[in-house]
């Protein structure tokens, strides 16, 4: 999973999880920061270019639980405990699934961006249609080639193109059958059951107009957490930026926001 490990040894351990379409590199703007501070490990999941460029992706994972097991295998292998888990968009869910099934590992969530379900419902609002999904998964799998810049510049933000860049770079290295496969996961999953589960404590981070989970998944999953103690639900910072990737968008604000949320545990 190409784990590297950064920055201060006796730091408290902070596990950053990309989400779909990005690599370990998608945090190089906040890194060096955060590893002046904590112990940083940064990985690649089993669906991402990097992990298929290093000879690793022929066999990749799309189901949550598959992942939230390599994640598990991970920390297990580096030993980490009580760690703080940052994971942006779909990785945020997956720690909390791995989070239910190994309390040890977890001291603290930090959910960007995350979304339990993606598709509107009566008295759920995630997102999208069910049709904008269908249309999407078949552009996908129409013209994969064509279709990874539009997504990175929408999801991210034309006002950042530099960002964007970066982002259609990395999902663009991303086998196709693994492309489809992972986002169709991705959007049509419901782990909202999940939530009320998960006992670690527990920060949801949101933008507040971002292009994938509107803001009200984010008051949604604070009611639905369990929270630490059972019950408690969880806290809420809403980043003042428009697109889903605020450690690229705003990545000065998001160090701010995170030390914040983590110097406070």
């Amino acid at each position: 999973m190409n784990a590297r490990v950064l920055g201060n040894d006796g730091g408290e351990t902070v596990v950053l999880a990309h989400g779909y379409g990005g690599t370990r590199f998608v945090w190089d703007d906040v890194v060096p920061a955060l590893a002046a501070r904590f112990r940083v490990v940064v990985f690649d999941w089993s669906f991402s270019g990097a992990a298929a460029a290093g000879g690793g992706g022929e066999r990749y994972c799309s189901s949550y639980y598959a992942l939230a097991d390599e994640l598990v295998a991970l920390m297990d292998e580096l030993g980490v405990r009580r760690a703080a888990f940052v994971g942006h968009s779909m990785a945020g869910m997956i720690g909390c699934i791995a989070s239910v099934a190994r309390r040890d590992l977890f001291s603290h969530l930090v959910l960007v961006g995350a979304s339990p379900r993606y598709i509107n419902e009566d008295g759920y609002e995630g997102g999208f249609e069910r049709g904008d999904v269908d249309a999407m998964l078949a552009a996908v799998d129409a013209d994969f080639a064509a279709w990874a810049p539009r997504f990175a510049e929408a999801v991210v933000g034309a006002d950042h193109p530099a960002a964007v860049a970066m982002f259609a770079k990395q999902l663009g290295e991303m086998r196709p059958d693994a492309a489809l496969g992972v986002l169709r996961a991705v959007l049509t999953s419901d782990f909202r059951g999940v939530l009320p589960d998960v006992v670690a404590r527990c920060t949801i981070v949101h933008c507040t107009h971002d292009a994938v989970a509107p803001l009200a998944v984010a008051r949604y999953m604070q009611r639905a957490v369990a929270g630490c103690g059972g019950g408690s639900g969880a806290d809420t910072v809403v980043i003042e930026s428009s697109g889903h990737f605020p450690q690229l968008t705003a990545p000065k604000e998001f160090v701010r926001v995170l030390e914040a949320i983590l110097l406070d545990n």
